[in-house]
Formats: structure tokens, sequence, C-alpha cells
């Protein structure tokens, strides 16, 4: 198993409505693409509140770097990224990823 890490900074003026929505479409993705185990994406309310500004993110489980690899070449995937790179301080500059095997 592949766990996709994202974590996002985004813009002062950008609404939890309008994070929620994009949150939306990052899940409807799931429906489409084959081999995405599970997501979950949210605001952090972590008490340790060391998040440095990436206030919110997600986490996406997917079965192989296949399909990884798919879900990162799917339009709908393209789509939300252009849009979260759009809302994210700095751009691409506001968006940390990270990909890490996950062995039982």
């Amino acid at each position: 198993m592949i766990r996709h890490i994202v974590l996002i900074k985004f813009q002062t003026g950008v609404s939890e409505e309008k994070i929620g929505e994009l949150f939306q479409e990052l899940h409807a993705i799931r429906s489409e693409v084959p081999g995405i185990l599970s997501i979950t994406a949210g605001r952090s309310e972590s008490p340790e509140k060391i998040e440095r500004g990436y206030m919110h993110g997600f986490v996406a489980d997917f079965e192989s770097w296949e399909a990884l690899e798919t879900y990162q070449n799917h339009p709908d995937h393209k789509a939300l990224g252009a849009k979260l790179v759009a809302n994210a301080v700095g751009g691409l500059d506001g968006i940390l990823v990270l990909d890490i095997p996950v062995t039982s």
C-alpha cells in the first residue's frame, strides 16, 4: 500500500467553505479512479500546534504505485491539483507531498 500525504497552506482569504468544496472534489475522484483504498481530508486539530501554517491536508491510501500513478494522471486530479495550487500560499510552494510505502 502507498500512503499519499498532502499538506496545504491555504491563502488567508480562502474560506473553510471553499476548502470543503475542494475536499468534496477530492472524495469524488475516489469513484473515478481504481485502486484508491481510502481518502481522509480536513483541518488540523493538533493539540501540539506546530502545523507551521499547513492547517489543512489529506491522506489517500492506494493499492500500489501503479494506482497512485493512475490517480496522478487522471484529468480530475489534475484539475483539482490546479485549484489547490491556485489557492495555496505561494502556489506550489504552499503544498507538501509525501508518498510512503506502508507494510504490515
